[in-house]
């Protein structure tokens, strides 16, 4: 199969356009060819005039750990070229930045989720890039989840940074999809292409949403595997909690939790009897680990790994949000006042709590602290809105 970008580097007749343009290149450490040559030297080496780039969150050269790490504008120091931060002074690009090139190709991995930022930083671009009369080419790439989709609706007005509109957590499209619903959804006025990959089949083995022959390169610092990638739409929700989602150790956001006062056999053990349907498609593992920092840095933690791999994946059965809800709704129970929800500034929403700026509302904590509600209640409303969601994509799918 082939990516967006090694068709733009292989086919003169995609690339005639960019002669006498000036183009630039939204990238990250992710965004490279079949070969694994970075796209920025693969784009030049064919003669393309790449007069800017930019990098989104954690950067270009992906080196900042965390959210709210800003990377500030450089001059790339082989080709001269300014390097803009979308994640910085701004998040979205300015006008002076949109003046550095004519047309501007999306290069960036996804991981199929909702509040991955590159989302955002897509819509952005693609705003902007309307607004100053530019065009905007998607090199499409695998969104290494598959097609499935899962989740709540993003509500009106609960629109951030990691919410960029009105979908479930987990997307089902790839950015080249997503840019195409964006257009439709916003009515931009803006001239898109999406150069689209050959070759892959969501849904299908034995790779599912990532290709076997295709190597993973992290797009982000704590984005380690595809098993990382396939647990995301859940594990994410973390980073709204007081629980540790791994950060500090090697297998970051691929746990339903760690903590030092928490039993995770009896955690898992009333998951088991909560809704054991939710527990398919993975095997879960109590484990032991000590962040070296972050959340309980330095302090023995107890949690439970996810292993969305090998034998124990099953692609139309993993449900992350719902294992992940279902984590958390155990804890509840187990431990009634737990402070589950941690209260700080979470991608620069200083007004809401971070767990519902992550889910595009109150729905999902209001679930989990309503010592009432079962999983039926929370599955009825997510399938309603997964089911209204597939409806909405339906015009937009590529690969389908």
């Amino acid at each position: 199969m082939k990516f967006g970008i090694d068709r733009l580097i292989a086919e003169d007749e995609l690339r005639k356009p960019l002669q006498n343009q000036r183009v630039s290149l939204i990238a990250h450490p992710a965004s490279v060819t079949a070969s694994l040559d970075h796209s920025l030297d693969a784009l030049i080496d064919r003669g393309v005039n790449v007069t800017s780039a930019f990098g989104p969150q954690h950067g270009l050269k992906g080196d900042k750990q965390d959210n709210m790490v800003e990377t500030a504008d450089e001059t790339d120091p082989q080709y001269g070229i300014p390097v803009f931060s979308l994640y910085g002074e701004v998040r979205r690009p300015t006008g002076q930045m949109m003046s550095s090139a004519d047309i501007f190709l999306f290069d960036l991995q996804d991981l199929g989720c909702r509040i991955y930022t590159f989302v955002t930083t897509l819509l952005y671009m693609l705003e902007e890039a309307g607004r100053a009369g530019k065009s905007v080419w998607v090199l499409d790439r695998p969104n290494p989840a598959g097609g499935p989709v899962e989740g709540t609706l993003l509500l009106p007005g609960q629109e951030s940074f990691v919410g960029a509109g009105p979908m479930v957590m987990r997307h089902g499209l790839t950015m080249g999809e997503m840019a195409k619903w964006f257009v439709d959804h916003f009515k931009i006025d803006v001239d898109l292409k999406v150069i689209e990959m050959i070759g892959w089949k969501p849904g299908h083995p034995s790779g599912y949403g990532w290709p076997k022959d295709r190597v993973w390169i992290n797009p982000s610092p704590n984005a380690a595997n595809l098993n990382m990638a396939r647990a995301y739409p859940g594990t994410v929700m973390l980073e709204g909690t007081t629980l540790s989602e791994g950060r500090g150790t090697t297998r970051p956001l691929e746990v339903l939790f760690g903590a030092p006062d928490i039993d995770a056999k009896a955690v898992l053990a009333e998951m088991k009897r909560l809704a054991p349907v939710w527990l398919r498609g993975c095997a879960i593992r109590e484990c032991w680990f000590e962040p070296t920092f972050h959340k309980h840095a330095g302090k023995l933690c107890n949690g439970l790994m996810i292993h969305a791999e090998g034998p124990f994946y099953d692609h139309h059965a993993f449900q992350p949000w719902r294992l992940q809800a279902l984590a958390f709704k155990a804890i509840r129970r187990l431990y009634p006042d737990y402070p589950i929800w941690r209260d700080f500034p979470y991608e620069y929403e200083f007004d809401r709590l971070a767990i519902d700026v992550i889910n595009g509302g109150p729905a999902l904590r209001e679930w989990v602290d309503d010592s009432e509600s079962v999983p039926d209640d929370l599955n009825a409303l997510a399938s309603a809105d997964e089911h209204a969601w597939r409806q909405t994509i339906a015009p937009h799918l590529i690969y389908s």
